[in-house]
């Protein structure tokens, strides 16, 4: 279990460093976006993406 977790972690840090690696003036124009949006979008988009990948957990599991 441990190491499934540890795997995931890595996985995610790799998928994260592929925006600003690849596309570092793009990522950080959509950064600067993200900073200037209200608590209420943020929590919005904060849910959406955890019940997209609880979505997909269901399905791959």
């Amino acid at each position: 279990m441990a190491s499934s977790l540890l795997l995931a972690f890595a996985l995610m840090l790799v998928l994260e460093g592929v925006m600003p690696f690849a596309a570092p003036r793009v990522w950080r124009e959509t950064f600067r976006r993200v900073t200037e949006m209200n608590d209420g979008q943020l929590r919005f988009i904060g849910l959406t993406s955890m019940l997209i990948g609880i979505v997909i957990m269901a399905f791959v599991v």
